[in-house]
């Protein structure tokens, strides 16, 4: 294990940002795999720490391939990891919304500048994230379709599912989308828990990036097989709003196969305790996201749901 000094920004009242990346096997850019970018992100450095524990007992024991290289970047904003904020603390901006950079413009696009130069020559990109929604949702693998996506090389990650997304606006300067672009095959990680650590959720994601390296070549390990993924387009997911405000009350959870009309949800009045209204799902199929909020709004997506008409068969 070699660790670099990838980007250093100076700071004249504190220490200098350092971002730091973990180079095993050789020095070829085969693989870079990214973790927390953003301030809460603490089950994404937890995921990146643990994968560098292994890969170091894997080098130590000639598991990993001396030809190809794997780089693992735990953080690219640890100020905001430190002070516990989501963004940039200075002006709260996203650097996950800065990318490719600019190295002459504000500091988060200085910083995502200064980093992209060098993880943007990678063959394979890794970004452990977020999800965009506060809530539980399935483990899956996402790509931004920029018509560079291969969405077959993500079935050996053997995860659940493989979320094709057709990018917005805004989702042209985040890593994923601007790795692809500059000719990086790019894959996101989604596993639930953000600002907690959700070892057996973490764990599914380690294993699939762990499954993914030796499918490619770079490790020589046993792993089993996973899932078979299925690929879904974004636009697929049927979303299921309130209609009032009040106490969420869930039947059901991620995973869990429903049947069209069932009741999944209760939203209660929040002073008499009645029920104002009971959320029937539109169709039959799969939990893939659910609110974790107890308190919620009208018009607020409670669910968004997998269509499969055959789930009706399924046993829980």
């Amino acid at each position: 294990m070699r660790k670099k000094l990838l980007y250093e920004l100076k700071s004249l009242y504190r220490n200098s940002l350092k971002i730091y990346g973990y180079q095993f096997g050789g020095s070829a850019k085969t693989v870079c795999i990214v973790g927390a970018i953003r301030g809460n992100e603490v089950q994404q450095l937890y995921m990146c720490s643990q994968l560098i524990r292994i890969l170091k007992l894997l080098e130590e024991r000639d598991q990993i391939n001396q030809k190809l290289g794997v780089m693992v970047v735990p953080s690219v904003n640890p100020y905001s990891l430190n002070t516990n904020t989501r963004f940039w603390a200075t002006d709260n901006t996203d650097i996950n919304r800065m990318f490719p950079g600019y190295d002459l413009g504000e500091t988060t696009q200085r910083i995502a500048g200064g980093f992209f130069q060098k993880v943007n020559q990678y063959q394979y990109g890794i970004h452990f994230t977020s999800f965009y929604l506060e809530g539980n949702f399935t483990p899956h693998v996402r790509i931004m379709k920029t018509g560079y996506e291969n969405a077959e090389i993500a079935k050996e990650f053997g995860m659940p599912y493989i979320m094709l997304r057709n990018p917005k606006p805004y989702d042209t300067t985040t890593l994923n989308y601007e790795w692809q672009i500059w000719g990086t095959q790019a894959f996101s990680i989604y596993t639930p828990g953000t600002e907690r650590i959700d070892k057996v959720q973490a764990n599914a994601g380690i294993n699939a990036v762990l499954r993914f390296l030796a499918s490619r070549g770079l490790l020589t390990i046993s792993q089993d097989g996973g899932f078979r993924s299925r690929i879904i387009e974004e636009q697929e997911l049927i979303t299921v709003r309130t209609k009032q405000a009040g106490i969420l009350f869930l039947n059901c959870k991620c995973g869990d196969h429903i049947r069209e009309g069932e009741v999944i949800a209760q939203i209660l009045n929040a002073y008499e305790g009645d029920a104002m209204e009971e959320i029937k799902s539109p169709c039959s199929g799969r939990i893939f996201y659910q609110c974790s909020n107890p308190l919620i709004y009208s018009n607020t997506a409670v669910a968004k749901i997998i269509r499969n008409p055959e789930a009706e068969y399924f046993q829980q």
